[in-house]
C-alpha cells in the first residue's frame, strides 16, 4: 500500500529481458534498509525487490521482475534503459498519509493531450479509456504514475473521457512530472474508494 507522494526519482540503469524482464534501478534511499521481497512503487507499479547492490560510483540500486502481464498492462516506453522513474516505498503503520491511498495496480493506461501553464502551476489534460470514466470525478483522487493528484474537471466523449489535473512547482521538480509533454503514455489508477463502491453497485442490482 502507498500514498502516492514520491520520495525519490530512479532510473533504469539496465534493463534485460529474460524469461521476464528485470530491470535493475539506481536510487537514492539507502539500500541498506531494503530488503528483498519489498515492495516498491515503480511510476505507480507495485514491484518486488528481487536483488540490490551499490554501483562503481556508490550510489544503490535494486532490481525488480515484471512479468509480460505487467508490461502488457502499464505505458509502454517505461522500462526501457535509462528512463526516469518516480519512486515510493510501501507505506509504514504510523506514517503520515500525505496523499491518498493507491495499491500500485494500473487500471488504465492515458495520454497526455496537452500541457498548458497557468500562473506557477501546469494544467495537464489526460485522455483516458471510456471504461474509467465512471471512476474518475471532480475534485476526486487519482494516481499518474504513482503521484497523487485531484482531479480538476472532467469531459465524458466518445469512446474515452477527458480530465484535467493541476501540477504546482514543487510536484514537477519532485517527480518525473517535471518533463511531462503532449502524447505522453501514463499509467492510471483510480480511487481505491470508487473501485469498490461500483462494485457494490453492480451486486446491488
Amino acid at each position: 500500500m502507498f500514498t502516492g507522494i514520491i520520495t525519490d526519482v530512479g532510473r533504469i540503469r539496465k534493463s534485460d529481458q529474460r524469461g521476464d524482464l528485470r530491470l535493475e534501478i539506481a536510487c537514492s534511499y539507502d539500500i541498506d534498509t531494503i530488503d528483498l521481497g519489498a515492495s516498491i512503487a515503480c511510476s505507480g507499479v507495485c514491484l518486488t525487490v528481487v536483488d540490490k547492490g551499490i554501483d562503481e560510483q556508490g550510489r544503490g540500486w535494486f532490481a525488480v521482475d515484471l512479468s509480460a502481464e505487467t508490461v502488457s498492462r502499464t505505458a509502454q516506453g517505461h522500462w526501457n534503459a535509462g528512463c526516469p522513474l518516480n519512486l515510493e516505498r510501501a507505506l509504514k503503520v504510523g506514517d503520515e498519509l500525505g496523499g491518498h491511498i493507491v495499491t500500485g495496480h494500473v487500471d488504465g493506461i492515458g495520454e497526455v493531450v496537452s500541457v498548458t501553464p497557468s500562473g506557477d502551476s501546469t494544467v495537464v489534460t489526460i485522455r483516458a479509456p471510456a471504461a474509467l470514466a465512471p471512476f474518475i470525478a471532480a475534485k476526486g483522487s487519482i494516481a499518474l504514475d504513482g503521484v497523487s493528484l485531484t482531479v480538476n474537471t472532467v469531459e465524458d466523449g466518445a469512446g474515452t473521457v477527458g480530465f484535467t489535473v493541476n501540477l504546482i512547482p514543487h510536484t514537477a521538480e519532485v517527480t518525473t512530472f517535471a518533463k511531462i509533454a503532449e502524447g505522453n503514455a501514463v499509467n492510471i489508477e483510480i480511487d481505491t474508494m470508487a473501485r469498490y463502491l461500483q462494485r457494490m453497485t453492480e451486486v446491488a442490482r
